[in-house]
């Protein structure tokens, strides 16, 4: 086994809630691997611990198999091409199954807290005031812009537009936590797994 595959030799069983796709080439497509470790970014900016909390959430789903420790969740979340520790390396879709299965079980956990923001930013726009007005969604953006500044390369061009406007990394942390709401319902998790392969599947 490769250290760059990161390869596993056993398959959780709660990996078969999430239907296989076929992928082309060696792993899951850059814009799967980006829109995943977005999705647990935005975990991150919602609850303090995030990382012990996805670490105790591996333990509890059986998926230390594939996600060992902290240091291989970090390397799976580095194959996101933004980010400033890229490792150009690519996800099996066995491992993109469990970070997926990760952000959902950590989203649900979260679904009251997710509910008030996304209430909170209605009510902000009902009124015509800018969204950060809100104590808690200013408090949620203010994270999610911190780490997403940290950690992710303002080389790459997407990332520097985002990094120019205050307004629009707002706009992606929000549309992140619509998306986290909606793996939150009945087989949620397998539509925000399916929405993931939207164009990638012939």
């Amino acid at each position: 086994m490769s250290d760059s595959s990161l390869a596993t030799e056993s398959k959780p069983v709660i990996l078969d809630i999430l239907p296989d796709f076929p992928i082309s080439g060696p792993g899951c497509a850059m814009r799967i691997q980006q829109q995943i470790d977005l999705w647990l970014l935005a975990i991150e900016a919602l609850e303090l611990g995030a990382s012990e909390y996805m670490l105790q959430t591996i333990q509890q789903l059986n998926l230390q198999e594939i996600v060992k420790n902290r240091i291989v969740l970090w390397r799976l979340r580095s194959t996101n091409p933004w980010r400033r520790s890229y490792a150009r390396d690519t996800l099996n879709l066995e491992q993109a199954k469990a970070l997926v299965i990760i952000a959902s079980y950590r989203a649900k956990t979260l679904t009251v807290q997710i509910r008030q923001l996304l209430l909170a930013e209605q009510q902000m726009r009902e009124k015509g005031l800018p969204v950060n007005c809100h104590f808690l969604l200013a408090e949620y953006l203010d994270q999610f812009r911190s780490h997403f500044s940290s950690r992710m390369n303002p080389r790459r061009a997407k990332v520097s537009i985002y990094l120019a406007s205050e307004a629009e990394l707002n706009e992606l942390a929000l549309s992140l936590l619509k998306q986290l709401l909606f793996c939150t319902g009945t087989t949620g998790m397998q539509r925000f797994w399916i929405s993931l392969f939207d164009g990638e599947v012939a």
